[in-house]
């Protein structure tokens, strides 16, 4: 159990970071105008020298950041819970917060995938009329790759949960 509870919060600490680094920077996309390479993010948009407050109000990219953010909280929650499974020793104790470990992280899941999956639809059918040479950039490939991180911290719990779960105890 502790090395797939270990495997879990390692998966749970990098989804987590790459979350947090994806949700806060401003480099979801950029796109060449004539006065040089310019960059934006969920909250900023960015010339050469200086960033402005994303004050458009662009619906989708304040569902994308709301959901984003929803992610973020539940991801540190469940990697709590991870945490708080290897003090315990109490067996029913600490396959309960496993589970719920599992839940939040799949919960985590399902907040950033639909955040991912509707940047990358509007932004397409939104930034492909108005620009010509644009592309994807780090912060938007990091989000992607913490889609995959929090799916398999929720694979990790569960397993745990499920290979040491006693009979007749199962939530």
């Amino acid at each position: 159990m502790n090395s797939l509870l270990g495997g879990g919060i390692v998966c749970a600490g990098v989804g987590n970071i790459l979350l947090a680094a994806s949700t806060a920077t401003d480099y979801w996309m950029q796109y060449h105008q004539a006065s040089g390479y310019m960059h934006q993010g969920l909250w900023h948009f960015c010339v050469p020298g200086k960033c402005i407050i994303n004050t458009e109000n662009i619906g989708f990219l304040n569902g994308v950041g709301i959901y984003m953010i929803m992610a973020n909280i539940t991801g540190i929650l469940g990697m709590f819970l991870g945490i708080m499974a290897f003090f315990n020793y109490n067996t029913v104790v600490r396959l309960n917060r496993t589970f719920f470990a599992a839940f939040l992280y799949y919960l985590s899941f399902f907040y950033v995938l639909p955040a991912m999956v509707t940047y990358t639809l509007m932004t397409v059918y939104y930034y492909e009329k108005q620009y010509e040479n644009w592309r994807f950039s780090w912060s938007y490939l990091t989000g992607w790759v913490s889609v995959v991180f929090t799916f398999f911290s929720g694979i990790f719990f569960v397993c745990a949960r499920r290979i040491h779960s006693p009979t007749g105890t199962e939530v």
